[in-house]
């Protein structure tokens, strides 16, 4: 096997928890307050749990949170250019206390994970968006999210998983970090060009993709795609990247 460039943060985490150990947290679960996530909260879970986002092991606390709306980076030094938080409504928040659990389900009720709760705080929500954002313009999609479809609560804490989502689409093509990273060993890699769309992959995409394949290294291309949550989006949503946006996007990419 060839060398792999290591994982961000040095260790790729998985966060699911042993299967001898699943069947006493879902009894222990029964007396535990639950939130049913929302498919923004689902996307980050899966994530996760599956190492996507290493080295984080769970919802950002406080600390974290502030240390990446400050400087970029989590509190430990590893650069990390936004939040990773789990927001709740208020009276789910008064009922957490440090140090109890929080069954995590998804919209049918099924447990996906148990959060461990380490800090329960209610967030400034507009310096959040001019830290993250470089604007609180509700003009802007990911602002008007934050602002007016966040809950007004952040949970933070480790999270163990039970099972990661379910999904009945594109299952050949949702690889986790270390079933992607076999896949390059077997497809003998050894450097790899790496592009995320924010959105479904353009034909300037492609191109742009191709070009950076081929030259100068010629190396494989990997390409992560994002969509867009909503099935209809704001016509006045912002495209062009604010200041801000550019300098975490740069951040995200060094």
């Amino acid at each position: 096997m060839h060398d792999v460039n290591p994982p961000h943060g040095g260790a790729l985490v998985d966060l699911m928890a042993p299967s001898a150990e699943r069947a006493d947290l879902l009894d222990a679960s029964r007396t535990w307050p639950s939130w049913v996530l929302t498919a923004r909260q689902l996307c980050d879970l899966e994530l996760l749990l599956n190492g996507g986002f290493s080295p984080l092991r769970g919802f950002m606390c406080q600390a974290d949170y502030r240390s990446v709306c400050d400087r970029m980076r989590l509190a430990n030094g590893p650069l990390w250019s936004m939040p990773i938080t789990l927001d709740v409504s208020e009276v789910v928040a008064q009922a957490l206390r440090p140090g109890e659990a929080l069954a995590l389900r998804d919209p049918e009720g099924v447990m996906l994970a148990a959060l461990r709760v380490d800090d329960v705080w209610q967030p400034d929500r507009e310096a959040e968006a001019r830290a993250v954002f470089g604007t609180t313009s509700r003009d802007h999609a990911g602002v008007a999210h934050l602002l007016d479809r966040t809950q007004p609560w952040y949970a933070g804490g480790a999270v163990q998983g039970l099972q990661l989502p379910v999904h009945y689409d594109f299952r050949e093509l949702r690889l986790t970090p270390a079933e992607l990273r076999a896949e390059f060993t077997r497809m003998g890699w050894r450097r790899v060009v790496a592009f995320q769309t924010r959105n479904p992959l353009h034909r300037a995409h492609q191109e742009l993709t191709m070009r950076a394949a081929k030259a100068p290294v010629r190396s494989p291309a990997e390409v992560n795609p994002g969509a867009s949550l909503s099935s209809q989006p704001s016509s006045n949503a912002s495209t062009t990247p604010t200041p801000a946006e550019d300098a975490r996007a740069s951040a995200r990419s060094a």
